[in-house]
């Protein structure tokens, strides 16, 4: 199974069944999404679809009339079990039946009961089924958007603290290396104590470099909002 395009499952004991669903698929002319992969798997009234990997279910529950015991219960208890199945594992299904007391179309939570017209049923499947699998791509989309916005947000909070609060720090280090140069020149220390005021020194110095940094690219962001503003106004005033 390929995880970078999305997944349609048919279940179905009919091969027939499958042909007609990938064959009256419609093709993508504007490219919005790429093709799905067709899964198919024998429809099992009482399959269990909970934790499968896929977007898209379609199942034939028509196979139950075909193989009626004529025990209205009992048929009646198979569809309900595949209803259970599909509506369980908590996405979207395409349930086709033959019964017309069931009405054209019948949307049960995620599940959508549509009646087996002769030569309409496979293509309009494939119509409803491709527009799900556009909205949820959409949605997957849009949540990762979500997630990415969440990131930038976190990091820009970050940011803005360190630059806010740069003036602290280096008020501390400017402390820090003035003690460590007024301690390096204490005649009479030993040689581990100077070297050790040293290497306080320098990380402090290099401290005072990274904030600095800060400080330059607080700078250059200023600067680039300010060029992108201006291009925007010159962009907006030659369409007016």
């Amino acid at each position: 199974m390929n995880h970078n395009r999305q997944t349609v499952l048919i279940l179905a004991s009919d091969p027939a069944f499958s042909r007609e669903i990938t064959a009256h698929w419609p093709q993508d002319a504007d490219r919005r999404s790429a093709a799905p992969e067709f899964i198919m798997l024998d429809g099992g009234f009482s399959r269990d679809l909970t934790g499968s990997h896929y977007d898209l279910a379609i199942a034939d529950g028509s196979f139950v009339e075909k193989k009626s015991s004529g025990n209205t219960n009992d048929d009646n208890h198979r569809i309900k079990l595949l209803k259970q199945s599909l509506a369980a594992a908590g996405k979207p299904a395409i349930l086709i039946h033959s019964d017309p007391s069931l009405g054209f179309c019948i949307l049960n939570g995620a599940v959508l009961e549509l009646q087996r017209e002769p030569g309409l049923w496979a293509a309009l499947a494939g119509l409803v089924g491709r527009e799900i699998l556009l909205r949820r791509h959409a949605e997957s989309r849009a949540r990762e958007a979500e997630k990415l916005c969440a990131a930038a947000q976190a990091e820009a909070t970050l940011g803005r603290y360190m630059v806010e609060m740069r003036t602290n720090v280096n008020n501390v280090l400017t402390t820090v290396l003035g003690n460590a140069e007024l301690l390096a020149l204490e005649p009479g220390l030993p040689a581990t104590v100077l070297a050790q005021a040293d290497a306080i020194r320098n990380m402090a110095l290099r401290l005072h470099e990274v904030f600095q940094r800060f400080s330059s690219i607080e700078k250059e962001l200023s600067v680039a909002a300010r060029q992108s503003s201006k291009k925007a106004a010159r962009a907006a005033a030659g369409r007016c």
